[in-house]
């Protein structure tokens, strides 16, 4: 039972007359007793805090940079009103300081045998499940001297998926898509490995197009349309050893490459391709399969939600073998790691073979913007030195991207930023080349 910090101001205002009037033991017990008194009625007065009933209801999950509401419904079935103060507690990476956003503190008046709903704003900074922790309470008396405190423990779990930022570029590729498709009135030249369907002859048709039989049928001259193949499928594979927990703008690798990977998942379903979901570093950690275009997007996020870069060096074999494994039919293997050139060199290289010899490869890494910044400095000797240190990392890259392609593997290497358009491009330009 803690006293307030009111109870120390009434015995500070007490002490000045009994200086002033009476300046001995009898004052000081007279003050002190009063007060003390004061103090006792008002805790029994103060509402219990154990017997109060908590309950939770609101959001289980939010996308990465909005906000999240947790309502807490307190009932109070004690024949005493309820003063109090509440801290609702989370992990600190659920919310930020920001003046804008509710805290998880809150005030209670609630009367005898009623109740209250607060709401706690949750702004989470990290993704993964964010568990409630414990609910303090601070009941107080009528006169505020004098307070009961204790905790209850409501479990809550608040899943914390990605952001998923690159959605904005979806309306664009889907366009794209519908043109390769035929499906608009924007002819692309070039054929597609499908067949489509038969249309009359016109002048500047490709002449090897011409179906010799349905000609003979009819009295017209019919040619074959095709349209880029589907029902392919992809294998979208993160790897999640140390490498991907390398923060560029202040983002980790990981988190780069799964908003790549989603929007490249979200257009491909839209093609009428299968997509699976593969993350390994020593082990499997995430594993998505089956699942139709309008379970993908749900199941992605929600595996990829507590997805976290382990720190140790990933294991291109077993990592190879766990391709394999969900991938056993020929697919587009989209690789999400480093072009560091010790990683690949040493892990991926060796293994590579085995992957481009029944699957198409394209590999994606995210560049940092840093280094072409770093290249363009200058204006002093350190500038120099920093220009040419980023012209030295921007070749290895280079370098360990053509060893990369000479294995006919598809290199993309693009910034945070650029990196998910550029990969759904990629994907568009094997699909309309008949690649997959």
């Amino acid at each position: 039972m803690p006293v307030t910090g009111r109870a120390a101001l009434v015995a500070a205002l007490g002490s000045l007359p009994v200086g002033l009037l009476e300046p001995g033991w009898t004052g000081v017990l007279a003050v002190n007793g009063t007060l003390a008194l004061a103090c006792a009625c008002d805790a029994a007065l103060a509402a219990p805090v154990r017997r109060l009933l908590l309950s939770r209801s609101g959001d289980t999950s939010v996308r990465l940079g909005e906000t999240a509401d947790i309502t807490l419904t307190v009932t109070n079935p004690s024949r005493r009103p309820l003063r109090a103060r509440l801290r609702d507690a989370w992990p600190p990476s659920s919310h930020e300081a920001n003046p804008e956003v509710e805290g998880p503190r809150h005030r209670l008046a609630i009367p005898p045998g009623e109740r209250r709903r607060v709401t706690t704003r949750l702004n989470p900074t990290r993704r993964g499940d964010h568990r409630a922790d414990r609910i303090t309470i601070r009941s107080y008396g009528p006169l505020g001297l004098f307070s009961r405190q204790g905790t209850h423990h409501v479990p809550w779990t608040l899943r914390v998926l990605p952001a998923f930022t690159s959605r904005k570029h979806l309306p664009s590729k889907l366009a794209r898509l519908r043109e390769l498709d035929g499906r608009t009135s924007v002819l692309t030249r070039g054929e597609g490995t499908e067949f489509d369907s038969l249309r009359e002859y016109v002048p500047g048709d490709d002449t090897r197009s011409i179906d010799w039989r349905a000609t003979a049928r009819q009295s017209a001259v019919a040619v074959r349309t095709w349209r880029p193949e589907r029902d392919r499928r992809i294998l979208l594979v993160l790897d999640t050893g140390r490498t991907s927990a390398g923060r560029v703008d202040d983002v980790p690798r990981l988190d780069a490459s799964m908003d790549a990977a989603l929007l490249l998942a979200a257009l491909a379903s839209r093609a009428g391709d299968r997509v699976d979901l593969l993350a390994h570093d020593r082990q499997v950690r995430a594993l998505v399969q089956g699942k139709s275009a309008g379970q993908l997007l749900p199941s992605l996020v929600n595996a990829m939600a507590t997805l976290e870069p382990e720190l140790v060096e990933t294991d291109a074999r077993g990592l190879t073998a766990a391709a394999l494994r969900a991938a056993p039919r020929r697919s587009l293997v989209v690789l999400f790691t480093t072009l560091d050139a010790a990683p690949v060199e040493e892990g991926l290289l060796p293994v590579l073979p085995q992957l481009t010899q029944r699957h198409t490869v394209l590999v994606a890494a995210v560049a940092d913007p840093h280094l072409a910044r770093m290249a363009k400095a200058r204006g002093n000797i350190d500038a120099v030195y920093e220009a040419a240190a980023a012209a030295q990392a921007g070749q290895e890259r280079e370098r360990t991207a053509e060893k990369l392609r000479r294995h006919g593997v598809t290199v993309v290497d693009a910034t945070p930023e650029d990196l998910a358009p550029v990969l759904a491009d990629a994907y568009l330009a094997l699909k309309s080349a008949g690649r997959l």
